[in-house]
């Protein structure tokens, strides 16, 4: 109560405080948007030019609707009046569709005619972001789905109907799946192999093992042959999931019914492999012999990767130095297995002698030989040879995916200081590479734990300029970081625009940007930016009131 008291009286006797933009750029702590909102309410002065950003921003805002003027107020002897366009232009298309959809319309009919209301130009790139992100029900992606399908754009094309099927699935929304596969059927689309990868790895990931199993048995219904190859996906669904024991007894019940082949041994051998189990891969290959099937490389590395799981290194080394009396040529499968059994051991040392001889016998290696090298090393804190090896990767033109990026970087951030992920990072932006959401929250997070704002601050706008929003732990990275750097204004800057947009920091990360405030003897500062929290904490404990009770917005 005494930091109150003491504020209040800052109040009384002076004048409002003046803001300072310091070394942060005006368009990264403050959007347009926020200007035409007019959400300056707190009537505070501002220490630039205003005439000049207006001027700035009118600019980059061109009007597009004659009826959509916006007010913005400052008080600091100057208002101006900026015409802005409306929100709406602000949205990405798949944003404009799924909005539709949070406006709870009743009926068919009223949901198709806003759906053409909207003015966007319909693929099926577009139909995959609306029903892939966001929080859209099973009922409403279906709804969607129809209105899109009558579509010139779209039409009945089964890369559509894959999309939804597997978005579908992923929310577990199995009715309407089976529903889905009907249709589909009706109207004479023609499912792939694809499609039924989908559905059968939709089941088995949701635990409905039973029920992908039985419709395996009863395919012809849904336009598919139960043959080798439908046999050899559900088979593959099963043990990439570790539903061995399922996947032995559907191939038992199969035998005599279906025509199997060496893939469908080597599926289940590979789930054996990866569980360690000698015995189970043993009876699986004597079995494969008994139907008259020769083992080919890829039975030989699976048998090498369980040898090596289950502790037995030297048998399975002596395997790989034998297949060539065995009239079998090693492979990359081959040498990827004896690879990553070192890795598995830590012998890292072990895994580049393989590497190497690999690279003398002129088998080239793939992206999972790098992936799995590299992680390897980044386990083992050998940061330098995994760099030089991603390096290596790059420089063969094997371009890693956003997934596996965000992999390297996850596991840099539990040790050592940030250059080497931002070595990762670069390397990764400058070869192609899409770096994820998650990637540049790890980048912010580890960067402000060390202070560094500089680079914090250009990844943040090269986080923007990847078109990613800025969300409430963004803004707490970022928050951090200016605290442990000393930059207070600029902080509260940043925790100003993080209240405008609606989001409510942490009362953790409050606490400390208080704590820093009020050492600083910024009492006025620190009791106006308490208020600010305080009303933002109320309206979102209100907002998730409400949505609690249904409504979302």
């Amino acid at each position: 109560m005494a930091t109150y008291t003491r504020a209040r009286t800052f109040l009384t006797r002076l004048h409002p405080s003046r803001y300072t933009l310091h070394k942060l750029h005006f368009s990264t702590l403050t959007s347009p948007l926020n200007y035409a909102a007019g959400e300056f309410s707190d009537k505070t002065q501002i220490n630039v030019n205003e005439t000049k950003i207006l001027n700035e921003l009118s600019n980059l805002l061109p009007i597009r609707h004659k009826n959509n003027h916006i007010q913005a107020e400052f008080t600091a002897n100057t208002e101006v009046t900026v015409n802005c366009r409306s929100v709406d232009d602000f949205l990405l298309p798949e944003e404009k569709l799924r909005g539709v959809f949070l406006q709870k319309l009743k009926g068919k009919a009223a949901i198709e005619q806003a759906l053409d209301n909207v003015d966007v130009e319909l693929s099926s790139e577009l139909v995959a972001k609306v029903v892939n992100r966001g929080c859209l029900s099973g009922e409403a992606m279906v709804r969607f789905f129809e209105w899109a399908r009558n579509r010139d754009e779209i039409g009945e094309r089964i890369d559509v109907y894959n999309v939804i099927v597997k978005a579908l699935g992923r929310r577990k929304c199995f009715d309407h799946v089976m529903e889905m596969l009907s249709e589909m059927r009706l109207r004479g689309v023609i499912p792939n192999y694809e499609t039924l990868f989908v559905v059968m790895d939709s089941f088995v990931k949701g635990k409905q093992v039973s029920r992908a199993i039985k419709m395996f048995l009863c395919l012809d219904e849904f336009g598919w042959k139960r043959d080798t190859e439908a046999l050899n996906v559900v088979l593959g669904c099963l043990c990439k999931r570790s539903y061995l024991c399922s996947a032995c007894l559907l191939v038992k019940k199969m035998k005599g019914k279906v025509e199997f082949s060496v893939v469908t041994y080597n599926i289940v051998m590979s789930g054996w492999a990866r569980c360690g189990n000698v015995g189970e891969f043993e009876k699986w290959l004597e079995a494969m012999v008994g139907d008259g099937f020769e083992p080919d490389s890829c039975t030989h590395s699976y048998l090498i990767e369980c040898l090596g799981r289950a502790g037995r290194m030297d048998e399975a080394v002596e395997i790989f130095e034998n297949l060539e009396k065995d009239g079998c040529v090693a492979d990359i499968c081959v040498y990827n297995a004896m690879m990553f059994n070192f890795l598995q051991i830590g012998d890292c040392d072990g895994c580049l002698r393989y590497y190497e001889r690999m690279l003398r016998v002129k088998c080239d290696p793939n992206m999972d030989t790098y992936v799995r090298i590299i992680y390897g090393f980044l386990k083992a804190r050998r940061v330098s040879d995994a760099i030089e090896m991603f390096d290596e990767m790059i420089g063969r033109g094997i371009i890693p995916n956003t997934g596996t990026v965000t992999s390297f970087i996850e596991l840099l951030c539990s040790y050592g200081p940030p250059h080497a992920m931002l070595m990762i990072y670069k390397k990764a932006r400058k070869a192609g590479c899409i770096i994820s959401l998650s990637a540049y929250k790890l980048l912010l997070m580890r960067l402000a734990r060390f202070g560094k704002c500089g680079m914090m601050l250009n990844i943040w706008d090269e986080m923007q300029e990847s078109r990613y929003y800025s969300d409430v732990e963004v803004y707490q990275h970022i928050i951090i970081g200016l605290c442990n750097n000393g930059q207070l204004e600029n902080a509260v800057l940043v925790m100003e625009e993080c209240l405008r947009k609606g989001f409510c920091p942490r009362r953790l990360v409050c606490s400390r940007l208080y704590n820093k405030l009020l050492t600083s003897n910024k009492v006025e500062t620190a009791y106006r930016l308490f208020m600010k929290i305080k009303v933002a904490r109320q309206k979102e404990n209100a907002r998730r009131n409400w949505r609690d009770k249904g409504w979302h917005f």
